[in-house]
């Protein structure tokens, strides 16, 4: 089982991130699957993450509801859905490299698409495109809150939107993930007790709920020029992460 001071490390990273998250609808993911993978292999990680995530995206979604564009959130199921359903014949489980690589390469990817191919998430088929490619891209690179990005960053949806609309189609992709890893053996770790996820759940809708009364006072330049900074700081992080695990000797 694992000892009082990992529970507390992660305790207290659930807590950071789900604040993180709350203020900007991203990059505290990425740094939660981090730390987690650090003392959990990779299903037993991705059915706690997903847990956890899902309890601060769906309680960002509670509190912001009014903003939530469900027109958008409707498409975006049905995608994700259907590439799900795809993805459970696969049933194909990445390395801890393989999440920590991708994790660092997704927010450069994110930001090196040209302008003129950015696409639209208020165009009548971007939801649908959106919600089969972030499916894949959390199934197997572990995060991709940057790709989501993308497709809201050339619409005219103001940051109390973004937050919103993302927070719900998160949740199915959070959901999902649990579906998808909680079939593999071991997906459970015993070395976690059963409080330890509802401690997380609730440290999760604290970190969330404090969020927001920064998300009110910032603007909408800040929230934006904030979050690439922090979260490209993250993908260095992971890309040297993943450099260790992939060349250092067995």
């Amino acid at each position: 089982m694992l000892g009082p001071a990992v529970l507390a490390i992660i305790g207290a990273t659930i807590l950071a991130t789900s604040f993180v998250s709350g203020i900007f609808g991203m990059a505290g993911g990425l740094i939660l699957l981090g730390v987690l993978l650090l003392f959990l292999e990779v299903a037993p990680a991705m059915v706690l993450f997903g847990t956890i995530q899902t309890a601060a995206n769906g309680w960002r979604a509670t509190l912001w509801l009014a903003h939530v564009d469900w027109g958008i959130v409707w498409r975006y199921l049905v995608g994700s859905t259907v590439m799900f359903l795809a993805m459970r014949f696969v049933a194909f489980l990445p390395t801890k490299a393989v999440i920590y690589l991708g994790l660092g390469l997704i927010p450069f990817a994110a930001n090196l698409l040209p302008r003129s191919l950015t696409p639209d998430i208020t165009r009548p088929g971007a939801p649908y495109v959106c919600g089969a490619f972030i499916l894949v891209l959390q199934l197997l690179a572990g995060a991709a809150g940057h790709i989501l990005d993308i497709f809201f960053q050339k619409s005219a949806l103001d940051r109390k939107t973004i937050v919103a609309t993302k927070a719900v189609t998160q949740v199915s992709g959070h959901a999902y993930r649990i579906a998808y890893f909680g079939t593999f053996e071991a997906a459970f770790d015993t070395s976690l007790p059963w409080w330890a996820y509802a401690a997380g759940i609730a440290l999760a809708v604290i970190g969330t709920s404090l969020a927001g009364f920064v998300l009110m006072r910032i603007t909408d330049a800040d929230f934006k020029a904030w979050s690439k900074r922090l979260t490209m700081a993250i993908a260095i992080t992971y890309l040297a992460r993943a450099a260790w695990l992939l060349l250092a000797p067995a």
